[in-house]
């Protein structure tokens, strides 16, 4: 069965669609108007390897905050949606990742609760015009509508843009193992509940 979704959202703030298919090659067309922010978004498709697709047309003349929240809002939706019953998932992942003086922490549990630990400090407010704080609204966002438990922390960064690229890689790469098919259990709901 194919773990894929579509998902649209149009308010008076954002119009989002977000295609997405966790089975991919990590391909991905993000158009969101927010340039650091679609790289971010192609970093995290690209170490998945979850295809996705993000289109968003928002009030960027405001800020860029309804556009990147609505975005994680409508990826966490497709993710659930795309996973169904989270049947002969491994569901746990944890790893710590690099990028020149940086090193992010991410540990995810797919369970149908959703919960966020962000301890993730930025040096800078902004990286060019986008709004550091924005990172976290985001995961905020995609955790909770994805059902996930989620942590992330960030040990050490000097660079602001590193760090934020440490954050969306580790977070990807522990989405790509703990969504993976468990070949020991692969149609098992991996809870002693018989749910998630």
């Amino acid at each position: 069965m194919a773990r894929k979704a579509l998902v649209n959202r149009k308010t008076s703030e954002t119009e989002t669609s977000v295609l997405l298919n966790i089975d991919g090659k990590g391909l991905s067309d993000i158009r969101t108007g927010v340039g650091f922010f679609d790289h971010m978004l192609e970093q995290l498709s690209r170490h998945s390897l979850i295809d996705m697709q993000v289109h968003a047309k928002g009030d960027l003349h405001v800020d860029d905050h309804h556009t990147v929240e609505d975005c994680g809002i409508l990826l966490g939706q497709a993710l659930s949606e795309a996973l169904g019953e989270r049947r002969g998932i491994t569901r746990y992942a944890s790893l710590d990742l690099v990028m020149d003086e940086s090193c992010t922490r991410a540990a995810i549990d797919v369970s149908g609760r959703p919960f966020l630990v962000w301890q993730v400090t930025f040096p800078a407010a902004k990286i060019s015009t986008f709004d550091t704080e924005l990172v976290r609204e985001f995961f905020q966002a995609f955790a909770q509508k994805a059902g996930i438990t989620l942590h992330v922390i960030t040990y050490y960064g000097a660079n602001s843009h590193h760090i934020a690229e440490t954050c969306f890689k580790a977070v990807a790469r522990v989405l790509r193992q703990a969504l993976a098919i468990d070949p020991w259990q692969m149609d098992v709901i991996p809870s002693t509940k018989g749910l998630l």
